[in-house]
């Protein structure tokens, strides 16, 4: 069987036995004679699927019980909406902690339709010309109904690994990249949200794992498919949910469990990243434009320092099985994804791929 080492930004690799898995009882799931994309979201087998990838989930990141965990559909950008409906009043006031272009475009759709969202520019360059985080920027204002931001930026590299201290004031993040690569204490979030799409499940399945008290303050307009309340008294069943992705969502569940849970891959994935970025920082070849402490362990960006290049370079790339190395149009690039199911053997292939290429066009 071909597989190509696959480093694209989302939707991503998969583990391959939970592919290979679901590809055995895809269709006829557990003896029912019907694939479970034919299979009715009320009826028990399903309902028996949702349950068990609900509490796996709680396992695995210690959920405490007075959050509840909502499957949803929307996205990212659907969730970016979500948050203020479902938060701020109207005569209210967020913050938003801004370090790349997700919690700007987060920002944003708070600031151009729903309310008075304020500013916080939490990125600098250092005198070398790198990025990185300012915490000390991450300051709540007098009166703010909730602060966001997003843990992981996949566009730009920059990863939080500290939190802000933002008091009583709920702080709403998004962990749509990093959500299950490192451990994260649920209870010093008011809510956690991530699409599915880059370490858990197909496209098409938005998770949010909200504070039971921060439920029932939607806005009267709030469409019924966003609102918390609405969801959580459905069970997420309000309307047909991703079946699909809720279940393969539940068996990388199952899979991170069996490898030892999130701490394992946490220890996993720094392996990754240090042998990625050790190898950029030993030449001049390449450059990673982010200070080493807030560079992501899973969205790698480096540049070439000749980027009349980078053609080759992708093309290459490409008839080696290496794929999804491009960057983000908005920054230009490149980008590596090592996300968990990247395994540490497909970093070593791209290593040596970056260092076969480098000296081919050394001068």
């Amino acid at each position: 069987m071909f597989r190509a080492w696959n480093y694209g930004a989302g939707p991503s690799v998969m583990p391959l036995e939970v592919l290979e898995e679901a590809q055995r009882e895809f269709t006829d799931y557990n003896d029912t004679g019907i694939s479970i994309i034919e299979m009715s979201h009320r009826s028990a087998d399903f309902d028996a699927v949702a349950k068990d990838a609900e509490a796996r989930l709680r396992r695995i990141m210690d959920i405490p019980d007075n959050y509840r965990v909502l499957f949803e559909q929307g996205g990212g950008r659907g969730q970016f909406a979500a948050i203020p409906l479902n938060l701020l009043p109207e005569d209210g006031h967020a913050d938003y902690f801004v370090t790349g272009h997700w919690s700007r475009c987060a920002y944003r759709e708070c600031a151009e339709r729903y309310g008075k969202a304020i500013l916080h520019e939490c990125v600098e360059k250092n005198a070398q010309g790198e990025y990185f985080i300012n915490y000390d920027r991450m300051q709540v204002t007098e009166g703010a109904t909730y602060a966001y931001a997003c843990l992981n930026e996949t566009v730009n590299g920059i990863e939080m690994f500290e939190l802000p201290d933002t008091g009583d004031v709920p702080l709403i993040v998004d962990m749509s990249s990093n959500i299950l690569t490192r451990p994260v204490d649920v209870r010093k979030f008011g809510a956690i949200i991530f699409g599915a799409q880059k370490n858990v499940a197909p496209a098409g399945l938005t998770v949010t794992i909200v504070r039971e008290d921060l439920i029932g303050h939607a806005r009267k307009y709030c469409p019924s498919v966003l609102d918390w309340q609405v969801l959580s008294s459905y069970d997420s069943m309000y309307n047909t949910p991703n079946t699909f992705s809720w279940y393969m969502a539940g068996k990388v569940f199952k899979w991170i469990e069996n490898l030892g849970g999130v701490k394992a891959l946490e220890e996993r994935n720094i392996r990754k990243s240090t042998l990625l970025y050790d190898y950029i920082d030993s030449t001049d070849f390449y450059c990673c434009p982010i200070e080493r402490k807030d560079r992501s362990r899973v969205n790698c960006v480096f540049t070439l320092k000749d980027e009349s290049l980078n053609a080759e370079f992708l093309e290459r790339a490409k008839r080696q099985h290496l794929i999804g190395l491009k960057g983000h149009k908005v920054l230009g690039g490149m980008r590596a994804s090592i996300y968990n199911a990247m395994s540490v053997e497909g970093v070593e292939v791209l290593v040596d791929f970056l260092r076969c290429f480098e000296i081919d066009h050394r001068a």
